[in-house]
């Protein structure tokens, strides 16, 4: 089947930029443009392809089924025209650009010796990373923003056409300063948790799931005083 020429740059590139920002209001300001135009823009790709692409409500714009799919393609297709067109400009065409997102609690696991072999193998490359929570990431790749993500695997919906492979498996660990009144307890002793302030990641991320049913395995309850950040620095300096 031919491509539909009613198709243009403009309906994709107005698609992506709503299903990127999940919000009519904030796409029209990120492209310049009203926010009518962009309804209108987003209709008439509607009516072409047949299909109803995002749900709208008062707290933005989600995409639906159909919208989901057609992300699989038009975010690539996109990236792809416009690296045709800076190659044919002449813009980097002699240095290649590879965009990672990396979350911020692994981006020192793996990441900093991958970049050294791919520079030691690659006169003129340039690594682009980006650091973000899993969701805003994975909103990246499908609209073709990023390359590739190095980050943790989820139930998550917004995983579905993704493809994956597996680089390195994580312990999960308790941590204390030196001369926390924990390391002179009996080893083992897990109930005392529940005495002190804990830092955990953020509610809702893949980890915290996982250290929320340790504690539940544990039957120990979680302490109502903790810090829930997913920055490493800050957990360090604040234990």
């Amino acid at each position: 089947m031919n491509l539909d020429n009613r198709i243009k740059f403009r309906h994709l590139a107005c698609f992506l930029e709503v299903a990127r920002q999940r919000s009519f209001a904030k796409a029209a300001d990120a492209v310049a443009v009203s926010q009518p135009a962009i309804s209108k823009t987003l209709k008439e790709l509607e009516e072409i392809l047949g299909a109803r692409l995002f749900e709208r409500s008062k707290a933005g714009a989600e995409l639906t089924e159909a919208g989901v799919t057609f992300l699989r393609y038009a975010g690539p297709c996109v990236q792809a025209l416009r690296d045709g067109v800076n190659t044919l400009r002449g813009h980097e065409a002699q240095v290649e650009t590879v965009r990672v997102g990396v979350l911020s609690t692994v981006e020192s696991l793996v990441v900093p010796e991958v970049i050294r072999r791919l520079h030691r193998r690659h006169g003129a490359l340039v690594v682009s990373v980006a650091t973000g929570p899993s969701a805003y990431l994975l909103a990246q790749l499908k609209v073709g923003e990023l390359d590739l993500v190095v980050g943790r695997m989820t139930d998550s919906p917004d995983i579905q056409g993704l493809t994956f492979e597996h680089l390195y498996s994580e312990s999960m660990m308790l941590v204390v300063r030196p001369g926390h009144p924990l390391l002179a307890a009996p080893l083992g002793d897990l109930q005392r948790l529940a005495e002190f302030p804990l830092v955990l990641p953020l509610a809702g991320t893949t980890i915290r799931r996982h250290a929320d049913s340790l504690f539940v395995q544990w039957g120990i309850p979680l302490a109502g005083q903790r810090l829930e950040t997913l920055s490493p620095t800050l957990s360090r300096s604040y234990v």
